[in-house]
Order: structure tokens, then sequence, then C-alpha cells
């Protein structure tokens, strides 16, 4: 199928000023010249690559586009192949139009990440740079591009690359020591070795602690408002958005719907759900939404518990605390409505060390909140201008794969087991290092990672 010459809409169906027709493969500068004209109405010449080129795309017996056409000649070009890029006007009929002349002309659809993954099997981009593609377009706020990025470039690539060449120089010393023993000595080898292997158990396990920081900044904190009716949930929403996204009213039980937002600080995403107000009720829709509630706390990554200081605590609240505890969730309480007189409730900077006062009124408090979430979900040492940061689910299960591996390695020498056992451990490792990066896999993981990209990437 790399021998075909495939096409796609690159830029989103949407009205836009410019929209961009992709194509890739040996015949792309046969095809553009089949539909292509210049202003004077003679032939475009693309055998010099790294040109724009202006004219005319005819996409009918009737009509023309008015396009910039770029021609890059393989091997430079993203994909490896000789590309053409079609810049034409951004309404979604026209780029459909352009489209279709295109594969008129002897180009097939692209399918879904094809661009991305003729890349990786050209040698542009090995697998954990291909996935980073896709992270840099779905990328939430400025850490995720800046991950992304740094991926993208190479950072997760190089590590591992580092780890392997360790992994295979102490493989292959002891396998020609086995083959060569008069050439190669073992004697005292596991001495030297087990320094080694720690230094490499120790850099996986530092990758593997990234994850935590790198899962959030991928794909935000999932965050769930919990709390009694009118206990300030929803004016906590609005408070956070800095806009009036939820009713707020003094009748309990406004809310009975979950209410979705994502906002942005500090280069983290929050991604909100406002639920219905937690109590005993007979009404029928108001229970269904007290146990989505429920549900929706139970999968959330923190909780953020409103209490209403002005109020006695109630049955509610003591429900909702029992909740929390039992299922061992990580949650700030929020006293709220500090801005009126207390009603006898507990001190609350003596409850819990995640306790915070609150006023979605005056706004005290918030941005108390907000730094103490970020110390909740961010370790001070991470930094992503200094250390790889692992964002990928699939990445952190393999390193530790790898570390399993390098473990049990270090056991074989430190028991003193045959040096032919240390190499199947030290193997294991290399071979998980190596699915990161794609030098080591197999077709349904390549078809399975680039069906998750978009039509034109």
């Amino acid at each position: 199928m790399q021998n075909d010459t495939i096409a796609a809409i690159a830029t989103g169906l949407t009205a836009s000023g410019i929209g961009i027709v992709r194509m890739s493969g040996p015949e792309s500068f046969s095809v553009i010249s089949r539909i292509f004209t210049r202003k004077d109405g003679t032939p475009g010449d693309f055998s010099r690559p790294g040109r724009i080129h202006y004219g005319f795309v005819n996409v009918s017996r009737e009509t023309s586009d008015e396009v910039l056409v770029m021609n890059m000649k393989a091997p430079h070009s993203y994909t490896g192949e000789d590309t053409i890029e079609i810049d034409c006007h951004g309404g979604p009929l026209m780029m459909k139009r352009v489209l279709e002349a295109v594969l008129s002309a002897g180009a097939r659809l692209a399918e879904s990440g094809e661009f991305t993954k003729r890349a990786f099997l050209n040698g542009r981009i090995d697998l954990a740079q291909a996935e980073a593609v896709i992270d840099v377009i779905n990328a939430k706020n400025d850490d995720s591009i800046k991950a992304s990025t740094s991926q993208l470039k190479g950072s997760v690539s190089k590590k591992v690359g580092e780890l392997r060449e360790k992994l295979i120089r102490s493989c292959a010393y002891i396998e020609a020591a086995l083959d060569d023993p008069e050439h190669y000595d073992l004697t005292g080898y596991a001495e030297e070795l087990l320094p080694i292997l720690t230094e490499i158990l120790s850099e996986l396990e530092k990758l593997i602690a990234s994850y935590r920081y790198g899962k959030v900044v991928k794909e935000g904190i999932n965050t769930c408002i919990l709390g009694k009716p009118n206990a300030g949930k929803s004016s906590l929403l609005n408070a956070l958005l800095g806009e009036e996204r939820a009713i707020v009213t003094n009748i309990p039980g406004t809310t009975r719907d979950a209410i979705r937002e994502s906002i942005t600080f500090d280069g983290l995403t929050l991604n909100i759900i406002d639920t219905a107000g937690v109590r005993e009720t007979e009404d029928t829709v108001e229970k269904i939404g007290v146990e989505m509630a429920y549900r929706f706390a139970e999968n959330a990554d923190l909780i953020l518990y409103v209490i209403d200081s002005s109020a006695p605590q109630d049955d509610s609240d003591r429900m909702i605390m029992d909740f929390i505890e039992k299922k061992g969730l990580k949650a700030i309480c929020l006293y709220n409505k500090c801005d009126l007189d207390p009603a006898g409730t507990k001190n609350p900077e003596n409850v819990s060390r995640e306790t915070l006062r609150v006023s979605t009124v005056t706004g005290e408090g918030i941005d108390k909140l907000m730094n103490k979430i970020r110390d909740m979900f961010v370790d001070g040492s991470v930094r992503l201008n200094d250390q790889v940061v692992i964002t990928t689910e699939r990445h952190v299960e393999l390193l530790k794969k790898a570390a399993a591996s390098v473990k049990n390695a270090v056991s074989s020498v430190e028991s003193g087991m045959p040096e032919d056992f240390w190499t199947i451990d030290l193997m294991d490792a290399y071979t998980a290092l190596g699915l990161i990066t794609g030098q080591e896999t197999g077709e349904d993981l390549i078809n399975r990672i680039f069906s998750e990209f978009c039509m034109g990437k």
C-alpha cells in the first residue's frame, strides 16, 4: 500500500480562510499536474521541489479554485515521500471538491493517521514521536504542549535509546564470554554489572514516577464538585470558570443533572463535573441525580466537597464524608460562605490538612484552592525543562515491564545464578523498551496506534 499515493483534507471541515489538501506518494507530482494550471493557463512545472506555485485547480468542467501548491521531494518531507500540499479556500464544500479532484486524478483517500504512519515506516520518526504528534494536536494547556513537543523532538526516544544501549552492551559481553571464554572473562563481572543495573533501574523508576504528573498534564484532573443542596456547588463552578455557567437559586435541588466544564490554570487543566446535591429524597429524578453524583465522585481524581459553613452540619454532610472516607477518595473540604456568620460548624483549620475556607461571592480562598490542587498533583521535583516526562499509558506499562525484568536480573546476579539466566531478563527489558520506540513492534500495535489519529494526519 505504500506504493499508493494518498490524499486527505488536513484541516478541519469548518469555514476558514484557508483549507489544506495533502497528498503523499510516488504519483503526487503527476496527480497535481493533471488538475492544476497556472494563471496564464499553462501547466505547472513541479520538477523543482521546495517551490510554491500559484494557479487554479479544476474541480469540475465549469469550476476552478484559486490555490497555492507546495511541492516537497522525497525524502525531504513529513512522510519521507513526494508530497503535495494544496492551499485552497477554506469552505468545507470547496475543500471536498478539491479533494474529489485529487482522488479522480489518481490518488486514493488516506486512512486515519496514514501520513504519520508512513513517516514512521519510512524512518522519519519513531513510534514514540509518532504518538507525540497526536498529543500535540490534542494538547489542552501549556504544560501539555511542552511535554508533547519535547517528546516529538525525541526526548523519550533518546532516554529509551540510552537505556537500551547499556542493556545490550552488558548482554553482548556476557554472550561473548559464554561463546569465547578464552578471550572474554566473566570472573568478577557480577560486581561490575550490578552498579550498571542499579543505575538503569533507578532511571526506569524515575520515568515511571513522572507519569503521575504526565497523566495530569495530558488528560487534566477529573474533578467532581460534591455536597448537599444549597452548599454552593454551582456557585463554586461559576467562580472557577469566571462566568455564570450553572443556574444558582436558593431552592434546594436546582441542579439535577451533571454539568461538565474545563478550566486551565497555571499549566494544568481541571475537567470539572458539578453534580446534584446529595441528600435523602423521595423525588425520583433527584434520586437519579444523587446516584450519578456518587458515581462521578468515585471515578474522579479529586473531590471538591463543598460545605455550607453558615448552616449546621447534618446527616447529609455526614453521609458524604462517610462516602469519601470509605472509598479512600482524594478530597478537599471547602467551607463555603465564609463571608457569612458561621453556624457552629467544626473549626475547618482542625478538621483536615486538605481544608479551606472560601466564599464564592467574594472570591476569598479561590486562589488558595488552585494552589492546593497544584501542590496535590504536581511533584515539585518535576520540571518539564530538565526532565523527561512520560504521558502515555502504553509507555509507562512497558517501562514497568522493563523495570521488573531488570529487578529479576539483579536477583539472578546476586543469587549466583548462571550467566545465561542474566541475559534472558536483560533481553526482556531491552525488548520492552524497544516496543516504546517501535524498534520492536508488530503490525497490530502499529495499526491500533495510528487508527487513533485524524484523517489528514
